[in-house]
């Protein structure tokens, strides 16, 4: 179960990740990021500060929007990760892909 919370931040929309995304609640990750885009962000952060488990079809939802970033010159970076998470992107290589900082501080200063 995933709750997700959006809020504006000094011209970045920030999605708060609570809990776990799993293949049924990664949809609502998709819509969450979705909307983000549709309003108009080119600066996206999500805190997985309280991300507790992200299943593979959750880090699908980031891999997807990867070209589309590019090609629309959004910027996303991802921050706050447990190890246990963060451990999740580095086996599968998508600290490669994906920016991922380690706090808020750190993310902003990477979508600047």
């Amino acid at each position: 179960m995933i709750h997700i919370k959006r809020m504006q931040e000094d011209g970045a929309d920030v999605i708060a990740l609570i809990g776990e995304i799993d293949a049924s609640s990664s949809i609502e990750l998709d819509l969450a990021i979705a909307k983000s885009v549709g309003e108009g962000f080119t600066k996206i952060l999500v805190d997985c500060g309280a991300l507790e488990y992200i299943s593979s079809a959750g880090l699908g939802v980031f891999m997807s929007y990867i070209e589309e970033f590019k090609d629309r010159d959004i910027r996303m970076v991802l921050f706050g990760m447990s190890e246990r998470v963060a451990n999740t992107f580095n086996i599968l290589g998508l600290n490669e892909l994906l920016q991922i900082g380690k706090d808020k501080v750190e993310a902003k200063q990477m979508v600047a």
